[in-house]
């Protein structure tokens, strides 16, 4: 699993079923963090855990625009040789391809709540 270098230290090999599973684990957070966000706010119960998951999405909406929206680990899984948005095979395709809708309105809603708890 490991190579060496010049300088003979191990060097991890990224392989894509290694990105699949960062993927999903990324997938995975970033929809607790939406959920949580939301159940945060109609539950009015706002703590730190609230913040992290509302920058948690943000910080994945910045990495997007800043990769041209397109997700850096296909981006690298394809210079591995993976089919384009293969990447996403954990979760299916259908569910990452129907994520940016629903959890961006789940998202906007819990925000919404939040502010309005926050402020009002």
């Amino acid at each position: 699993m490991h190579t060496t270098d010049a300088s003979n230290a191990p060097v991890a090999r990224i392989t894509i079923v290694r990105i699949k599973l960062i993927h999903t684990l990324i997938f995975w957070i970033l929809s607790a963090s939406v959920l949580y966000a939301l159940f945060s706010g109609v539950m009015n119960h706002i703590t730190p855990w609230t913040w992290v998951a509302v920058g948690l999405v943000v910080l994945e909406g910045v990495v997007l625009v800043a990769s041209g929206w397109t997700c850096p680990l296909t981006l690298l899984a394809e210079r591995l040789g993976a089919v384009r948005g293969s990447v996403a095979d954990i979760p299916p395709e259908v569910v990452c391809g129907s994520d940016l809708p629903i959890c961006g309105t789940t998202y906007l809603v819990a925000l919404v709540v939040i502010i309005l708890r926050v402020f009002w």
